[in-house]
């Protein structure tokens, strides 16, 4: 559609994402190709696409999530395609020469960028029209957000590390109503990705793991079997550690790691690449966080909310719920580099208490 699907026809935006979505879906279905839906059409002047179908049982993610089902290999997958993706259109893989090729190209997704700058990076933080959450119970919320000053000089640097480090090649939208599973025989597939760009990695993993945070939060508001809220949680470990181990073994394969980054010729022996790698893995973890947070604040009082917690009819266990989320968003992106590993921070988010 020519504008924001959310907001409707006073928000316009040129079909031009059309292009950058089959684009990315192209570079990701090479560097992943049993995650993403091979496109076999693209018309660019009708902004239309034809790809593979997929076929039910599979069904998106978040609904799965939702009615509390539980899928055998997505934390698995979706820590595999981060890591093939990302590090496949990094400075790891490519050349220099390359790396800025690539940049030139996707630094003209100007409007998709924009948005997500407008609704994740600035508008939950002030009093803008769009803004919505549950009122009368989160209004004190949304008034101690607006007057937090630590909280948005974190979300600030947050802002500018979206905009001005180009890492790699993000699909810039992944959370769980872009990716389509089945439990019946483990499939995976990653949609939807016309807001990709070149950016900070920790942006994609920090997204998926914020909606599977909001899916844990939303759990007492739903009628799933117990242990469930312990499953998701589960998954935030497996897919990050599968995430780490799987991009620092594509970085010890001379086969993959051919970019000019961290050039194969200044480290000669393992500790020092040991160190490198070490270093590399903790910045992207502490950006992933404090992503993290900033992307579930937004999707409890920004414009674009989350059916996992939109779908809970009592206001006040929602807002019980979207309480829970807010606490762990503001912690997260103030104070994403205290946490060691992601066990830290999955307790973290499993021992906040809430009022109701």
């Amino acid at each position: 559609m020519p504008y924001v699907r959310c907001v409707g026809e006073s928000w316009p935006l040129t079909l031009d994402r059309a292009n950058f979505e089959y684009q990315a879906l192209s570079v990701q279905f090479s560097l992943c190709p049993k995650l993403i839906p091979k496109v076999h059409y693209f018309s660019r002047s009708d902004a239309l696409m034809i790809m593979d179908y997929i076929a039910p049982p599979n069904i998106i993610l978040r609904k799965g999530l939702i009615a509390g089902i539980k899928y055998p290999t997505l934390s698995q997958d979706l820590g595999e395609f981060c890591a093939r993706t990302l590090f496949g259109t990094s400075a790891l893989k490519l050349s220099a020469s390359e790396m800025r090729k690539e940049c030139k190209f996707w630094v003209t997704n100007t409007e998709m960028c924009a948005l997500t700058e407008t609704v994740v990076f600035r508008e939950p933080y002030i009093d803008a029209p769009n803004n919505r959450w549950t009122s009368p119970q989160l209004d004190n919320d949304k008034k101690m957000i607006e007057e937090d000053v630590q909280l948005k000089v974190a979300a600030s640097k947050l802002n500018k590390k979206f905009i001005t480090q180009s890492q790699a090649l993000l699909h810039a939208d992944l959370h769980t109503g872009s990716v389509m599973c089945s439990p019946a025989d483990g499939q995976t597939f990653v949609i939807d990705p016309e807001f990709a760009f070149y950016g900070p990695m920790g942006f994609d993993i920090g997204a998926i793991i914020a909606n599977l945070f909001l899916n844990y939060v939303s759990q007492r508001g739903h009628n799933n079997s117990p242990g469930y809220d312990e499953w998701i949680l589960e998954q935030v470990v497996i897919l990050w550690n599968t995430f780490e181990a799987t991009f620092c073994q594509l970085w010890n394969d001379p086969v993959e790691h051919t970019g000019d980054a961290y050039h194969r010729s200044l480290f000669t022996d393992e500790s020092s690449l040991i160190a490198c790698q070490e270093a590399f893995m903790r910045e992207i973890f502490v950006d992933a966080l404090g992503f993290c947070g900033m992307k579930m604040l937004r999707r409890i009082v920004g414009i674009a909310h989350v059916e996992d917690l939109e779908s809970i009819e009592d206001p006040d266990m929602r807002a019980t719920c979207e309480r829970h989320g807010l606490e762990v968003a503001k912690e997260l992106i103030k104070n994403a580099s205290k946490y060691e590993n992601i066990n830290d921070a999955v307790t973290m988010v499993a021992s906040k208490t809430v009022n109701k």
